[in-house]
């Protein structure tokens, strides 16, 4: 366990000085060409409640997904992290507007979510489930693998998924190329995802875990 966490560390700190070394223009060019395969791809177009994260300075922007899923109809449900000492806990809450979101408040990593005391909002496992979350992460490889910041959000949570009627919802995590590995160490509790959606070198077939493939772009 102690040799996984350490490797797991020195990944963090590789992935980090890579996606550090993005200008913002770059980070944006590359986010823009995620967002329009993400609006093609059949499991978004069929989905209708949907989660997605609101992006940290180091991951792909997601203000333009979120626009299209209100300009859709579709339903818009966000993280609301909640860390009380040793234990987190992860809801994915409602979200009604672009302007309910600016409205939010910022938190300590800089992001916008509900305050702690705002209970009024639909968490999605307690009505309908989730049809697909839109993942965030550190790194990622070929095979599904995910590298997250140590905190267990998402594994936690999807745990919680398998539980609900629904099932597990589809997961398609959003990359910069920066953040691909070729291998990413896990553990027993690392839960797999379905698909990496990144902008894929000229000539590159971008292989799902699902067993799809997409077109470089």
């Amino acid at each position: 366990m102690a040799a996984l966490r350490a490797a797991k560390q020195a990944m963090r700190r590789e992935i980090k000085k890579r996606v550090a070394a993005l200008d913002d223009q770059e980070k944006l060019r590359q986010s823009r060409v995620i967002s329009q395969k993400l609006f093609k791809h059949p499991k978004y177009a069929n989905c209708e409640r949907i989660a997605v994260f609101l992006s940290m300075h180091d991951e792909v922007r997601t203000e333009e997904i979120i626009q299209d899923l209100f300009k859709h109809g579709k339903t818009c449900f966000m993280p609301k992290y909640l860390t009380q000492g040793t234990s987190n806990h992860m809801d994915m809450v409602k979200l009604t507007s672009m302007q309910d979101m600016m409205s939010l408040p910022l938190t300590s990593w800089n992001i916008r979510q509900p305050a702690a005391d705002d209970n009024t909002r639909e968490e999605a496992l307690e009505t309908g489930g989730l049809d697909l979350i839109l993942m965030p992460g550190l790194g990622f490889d070929r095979n599904g693998n995910r590298l997250g910041r140590g905190k267990g959000f998402y594994d936690t949570y999807l745990e919680r998924c398998m539980k609900h009627p629904k099932g597990k919802p589809y997961t398609i995590a959003l990359a910069f190329r920066e953040q691909l590995c070729q291998d990413i160490p896990v553990g027993d509790n690392d839960v797999l995802i379905d698909e990496v959606l990144y902008e894929a070198p000229q000539g590159e077939a971008v292989h799902h875990r699902s067993g799809l493939q997409g077109a470089a772009v």
